[in-house]
């Protein structure tokens, strides 16, 4: 099968080594993936809720890049600083995968790459080739 991946052209996925999201067949991976708006700065500091919106945002362009959607995510996993925002992140990612409904999971983390930053989400989908 074809490998393809794919960048969102940040500084920092050369520093670290990986991408955006990588497509293998019809399968899509999306990275771990914070609120940062096209500029790199993050978008809603101090409200998960906006964060978590901002997240979904850009999984979804990533998505796009690969020839995928958000009806197409099978599943996310959700990284959290504080797990008391459980149900905002909840209520957003509810309504942006309302009858979507992928396999997800929520953890706590003690901490993300800035400590501004309290959620960042994967995702990953199949793209039907059929």
């Amino acid at each position: 099968m074809t490998r393809e991946n794919f960048s969102s052209g940040a500084d920092w996925e050369r520093l670290v080594g990986y991408s955006r999201a990588v497509r293998v067949g019809g399968n899509v991976y999306v990275s771990g993936t914070t609120a940062t708006d096209a500029n790199g700065n993050i978008v809603g500091t101090g409200d998960a809720a906006v964060q978590t919106r901002q997240c979904l945002q850009n999984i979804e362009l990533a998505l796009r890049s690969a020839g995928a959607t958000l009806q197409d995510v099978v599943r996310t996993r959700m990284y959290v600083v504080n797990i008391d925002d459980w149900e905002k992140i909840g209520r957003v990612h509810g309504k942006v995968f309302g009858e979507i409904l992928p396999a997800a999971t929520m953890v706590e983390v003690s901490s993300l790459i800035s400590p501004e930053i309290l959620v960042e989400i994967e995702a990953d989908a199949y793209v039907d080739s059929t």
